[in-house]
């Protein structure tokens, strides 16, 4: 038995997805820990391209248990919209295929008008970047002890109660600070005394199931979103996400023990890529950076926004190496990089004379700090239908080995496509 946490090592979009859903073939059960549909993790099988914001990526297979746990916010209608495509495709999500931790919060929707509406009101330069899905206001209600649980759906007088004093707050807001209409009462309490009617049968303790599911030796695979540089508490703060996204956080959103964990791996996007406002020192405004951006396609399954692109950050690489205590890499979109003559990796940063082995804290340093590279020759050669490390291009080999070195981590996977056959699996992390 073997419990494996998935990481972004970066600023998320690193391709998570694509890697849960490779390592779920191993495991019995897929748990998505945090976060809520702020994150988007698209998966290619067979040239059919599914995309995920609640639903953990293992649900594809359908001999696996998906477990959405407490850290997770969840906004009803999109989770069961997502319910609702997988079995018009063939896949039924039942009760028996997917559970619900009874602890975790809904995102109401007061909470995404008030997102909306909060960043609407900032000035240019003070926005955050926010996907506007409700995703800080929730949990700004789950720290401050209001926050509704999907639990209390089971409750009808408890969700009452609660719903009348939180929109009592919010309706406040709407038309005395942000001059905006009100919610309606009755109208949000109908809805979600449907979606209760839908959900309710999926709830479930999952940190009994969890572990009764360890007892049993049998393989648990935790699903992260975003990533290490997004964590609320070790990110480019504030243009963060709202929750904590590094591998700690995997026991703490789903109520498993943290000696149970036996193995990290961090994804790594060969490149760099980022969505929304924010420090970003190695992007790129040039050719290259728009040729990454067009090669690997990069914009946001949320939201649609165009990445910014630059090159390979290692400092960015190191910090995620140091605050998930990452045991193997999954280096993806490496196939992306073909055709480059040069590529560059970040090695430390100067700001004022100083160097700068990690991401500074003082978001007006970090904004500014500039990088040192390293140059390292390229490939011109297509990479997509290489199938052995050792057939891979001389100089591309040597470039998962400079990662290697800098990060002294080694390489588990190697992504080289979209979809789930173009993988190099050189280690397994479920055998020991």
């Amino acid at each position: 038995m073997s419990s494996v946490v998935i990481v972004g090592t970066q600023w998320g979009d690193e391709g998570k997805g694509k890697i849960v859903d490779l390592l779920t073939r191993y495991a019995d059960y897929v748990v998505r820990f945090q976060g809520g549909n702020n994150a988007g993790h698209t998966l290619v099988v067979d040239g059919r391209q599914f995309i995920f914001h609640i639903i953990p990526s293992g649900i594809l297979y359908e001999d696996k248990k998906c477990v959405i746990g407490n850290g997770v916010i969840i906004d009803p209608a999109v989770l069961l919209g997502e319910i609702e495509e997988l079995s018009e495709k063939g896949l039924p999500v039942t009760p028996e295929r997917m559970m619900i931790s009874e602890r975790a919060h809904l995102i109401m929707p007061y909470h995404s008008k008030l997102d909306k509406t909060t960043e609407a009101s900032l000035a240019d330069g003070k926005k955050i970047g926010t996907t506007g899905r409700g995703i800080g206001p929730c949990y700004v209600d789950k720290v401050g002890r209001r926050g509704i649980k999907i639990g209390d759906l089971e409750d009808t007088e408890l969700f009452r109660d609660k719903l009348e004093a939180n929109l009592e707050e919010k309706n406040f807001l709407f038309t005395k600070k942000f001059n905006v209409e009100p919610l309606d009462f009755i109208q949000i309490f109908d809805q979600f005394q449907e979606y209760a009617e839908k959900l309710v049968p999926y709830l479930g303790n999952v940190s009994v199931e969890l572990d009764n599911a360890r007892k049993r030796d049998e393989n648990i695979l935790y699903e992260g979103a975003q990533g290490t540089q997004l964590d609320i508490d070790h990110g480019t703060y504030p243009f963060v996400t709202s929750s904590n996204t590094i591998a700690g956080n995997a026991c703490n959103g789903s109520g498993a023990g943290p000696v149970h964990i036996d193995e990290v791996i961090g994804i790594l996007k060969a490149y760099t890529t980022r969505v929304g406002e924010g420090p970003f020192p190695t992007e790129l405004f040039d050719e290259t950076g728009d040729a990454l951006q067009q090669k690997g396609g990069e914009f946001g399954a949320t939201t649609g926004r165009k990445r910014r692109c630059g090159w390979l950050d290692g400092v960015v690489a190191k910090d995620a190496v140091r605050l998930n205590s990452i045991t193997g890499l999954a280096i993806t979109k490496l196939d992306v990089l073909s055709g480059q003559s040069t590529l560059k990796i970040a090695r430390e940063y100067t700001l004022d004379g100083k160097s700068y082995q990690a991401m500074p804290a003082n978001i007006r340093k970090a904004q500014a700090v500039q990088p040192v590279y390293e140059e390292a020759p390229g490939w011109q050669e297509e990479i997509q239908e290489v199938r052995l490390f050792e057939n891979l291009p001389v100089n591309a080999r040597d470039y998962v080995r400079k990662i290697e070195d800098m990060t002294e981590v080694k390489a588990s996977i190697i992504s080289v496509g979209q979809d789930r056959e173009q993988t190099l699996l050189l280690k397994n992390p479920f055998e020991k």
